[in-house]
């Protein structure tokens, strides 16, 4: 069957310029179009520049132009409305858009040449193929961030009526449902040696406060209080990484009001140990800069105002931990501090919605999906107090039974009739 052209019957509603019907433009693209995005996983590739993904230009159709635009003109425009978004969903996307198009070449459509209306209804399913094919089953985690920077994307072409009449962003991920596994979250494994990374940090010799030793000191006072504020919260690396001292009151705060994941504001607690350490390192420091915790190395440049462009980076997090973790002979990562919390908190009588708040976690199905298995101890003691051995359990079948058989010889006679 033919497929109707843009203005004939049939496609009123999905393109402008004729007959009323919406315009086939990406001029004027409202800020903040597509749906939230998650964090992108430790293990999803670095966002590339603009160009990996058509860059943000904010390209447009001339209104009343009837022909599709190709698929990287319409990424930078989609791009272009993101700016409502948090700058981890924009690289995000950026990065998905990326994957998308590299999967379209691979597949014999070229994105700048190719137009928005040829993509079949089938494109999401085929590139989760290529995503599983080339990331592998168990980085699901990235599969599913690229997955979902193209369903934002493909759902903005339909919003705006470029994509085929006879398709829609719904079939298409009716498509992707019929062929995505459904597998559950593995149980996190953490080191149980994990506490032996802070402890390894703490028994090393603070070197002298002189001249000769000045770094050094401040450095392992910075790393004993990251280490610290990671068991004791349960932040993630990107969290503690944007902390700043007025934060935590120079250390004399229980409690911060922190913006984690997807931009979201929460508390986190600190234990006096944990604050015990932070004032150890800004004692230490001669500065008043914003940041928590600051890089100390010879080549990390002059400070401006507030010194944030000394800030240590989620990566410099992620080195300190592994760092005091090879020396400990344990695997961890920051992550595993969080995992730690949430699994001693529900073992200790913690309810999974409080860790969900505790944790940040936007949904509290992801708290049970992850860690409903840690409850262990009250699945124990329940086990223990209602169990019952094989004796007790004889025993209570006795009592229900008052006319159980007795042996032949202890039988009572038989009365005649």
């Amino acid at each position: 069957m033919t497929r109707p052209q843009r203005g004939e019957a049939g496609v009123e509603g999905r393109g402008e310029g004729v007959s009323g019907s919406p315009s086939r433009t990406l001029a004027g693209a409202e800020t903040g179009e597509g749906a939230p995005g998650p964090g992108a996983g430790d293990d999803a590739a670095p966002p590339g520049d603009a160009s990996s993904a058509g860059g943000a230009g904010g390209d447009t159709l001339q209104p009343g132009a009837l022909q599709a635009p190709d698929v990287a003109t319409a990424g930078r425009a989609f791009l272009a409305t993101l700016a409502g978004k948090s700058p981890k969903t924009e690289r995000t996307y950026t990065t998905a858009l990326g994957r998308f198009r590299e999967f379209l070449d691979e597949e014999g459509l070229p994105p700048g040449s190719v137009p928005t209306d040829a993509l079949p209804a089938t494109i999401l399913e085929r590139f989760y193929g290529w995503l599983v094919r080339g990331y592998g089953r168990d980085r699901r985690a990235t599969v599913t961030t690229y997955l979902a920077g193209t369903r934002a994307f493909i759902a903005f072409l339909d919003r705006r009526g470029l994509l085929a009449a006879e398709t829609s962003s719904e079939q298409m991920r009716a498509h992707l449902r019929q062929v995505v596994a459904t597998g559950s979250y593995k149980t996190p494994r953490v080191d149980r040696a994990l506490p032996l990374v802070v402890v390894e940090a703490e028994k090393l010799p603070l070197p002298s406060p002189g001249p000769q030793g000045a770094r050094e000191r401040l450095e392992l006072l910075r790393d004993r209080a990251i280490l610290h504020t990671l068991f004791a919260t349960g932040m993630r690396r990107e969290e503690v990484s944007r902390l700043n001292r007025e934060d935590v009151d120079d250390g004399w705060s229980g409690q911060a009001l922190i913006t984690g994941k997807g931009d979201k504001e929460r508390v986190v607690f600190f234990t006096d140990e944990a604050l015990a350490s932070v004032r150890a390192y800004l004692d230490s420091r001669a500065d008043r800069y914003a940041p928590l915790f600051l890089r100390q190395h010879r080549r990390r440049g002059r400070a401006r105002a507030s010194g944030d462009n000394l800030r240590l980076s989620p990566l410099g997090i992620w080195r300190v931990v592994k760092r005091y973790a090879t020396l400990a002979g344990v695997d961890a990562s920051p992550h595993d501090f969080r995992h730690a919390k949430a699994s001693t908190l529900l073992n200790r009588g913690a309810q999974l919605a409080e860790v969900q708040d505790i944790l940040g976690h936007a949904s509290p199905e992801t708290t049970k999906k992850i860690y409903a298995h840690y409850e262990t101890a009250h699945l124990r003691d329940a086990f223990d107090r209602y169990s019952a051995t094989v004796d007790e359990a004889a025993r209570d079948v006795r009592s229900r039974r008052p006319s159980e058989k007795l042996p032949i010889d202890a039988r009572p006679p038989r009365r005649g009739r």
